[in-house]
């Protein structure tokens, strides 16, 4: 080795600009000039390599996105064999959560710079970037939905469908925002504990998903009729 530091390609610096400034900034607000100053290159190298600024959002979400959702495939196939459904349900929500945190800590360019991305992307509502969204992760959420499911008869599939949203939000907070766990906790809680994140969303979530099928098996409340005085 001669101890050169390898300078980055122009595709991979232009992707690490993207990603801090459409984290920062938003999709909407970023112009290609905008990249392509950041990256110390020009405008046409993002049309070379991408063809637009959808084509490099598109590609920041596959170099991110595709590892993870292969992993949470790979982690939901294990789980869907294991036979005590309340085992099973725990194994399904790790398979989905595990893999974003550890997405989070190894992705080129900063998961937590990314998770704040899509966090942005979601909020602001463009259209390419909903595509893109949806090209991403719908799959993937569609079989992770049904795994619940299947844990889960008789729960009607619009809960278990807000059900995930609300453990997709508490997710994308988690990562971004972990200080607000150790602060609020005055210390007793370390929110960058990555273990500890882990084990109290999938707690939270396992609770969440498991009333449904607690409320589907309560009896229903009994309506009397009143009969009418004469």
């Amino acid at each position: 080795m001669n101890g050169k530091r390898v300078r980055p390609s122009i595709r991979d610096s232009l992707l690490k600009s993207a990603v801090t400034l459409f984290a920062q900034n938003g999709y909407n607000a970023v112009s290609l000039r905008d990249i392509a100053k950041a990256a110390a290159a020009n405008v046409g190298s993002i049309t070379y390599h991408f063809g637009s600024k959808a084509g490099l959002l598109r590609e920041i979400y596959a170099r991110h996105t595709e590892p993870m959702n292969a992993r949470r495939r790979e982690l939901l196939g294990e789980a869907r064999r294991i036979s005590d459904l309340d085992e099973r349900l725990m194994a399904i929500l790790r398979a989905y959560v595990v893999p974003a945190f550890i997405s989070s800590s190894e992705s080129d360019g900063g998961g937590a710079e990314f998770t704040r991305l899509r966090a942005i992307m979601s909020a602001e509502g463009n259209p390419d970037a909903r595509a893109i969204i949806a090209d991403a992760f719908d799959e993937t959420s569609r079989a992770f939905v049904d795994a619940v499911a299947e844990c889960l008869p008789g729960a009607s599939r619009e809960s278990l469908v807000w059900r995930s949203q609300f453990l997709l939000g508490g997710l994308y907070y988690t990562l971004i925002n972990p200080e607000r766990v150790t602060r609020l906790s005055g210390g007793k809680a370390e929110g960058d504990n990555r273990e500890e994140a882990i084990r109290e969303l999938v707690a939270a979530t396992f609770a969440s998903f498991r009333s449904l099928s607690e409320a589907d098996a309560e009896p229903a409340p009994v309506v009397t009729k009143q009969r009418k005085r004469a």
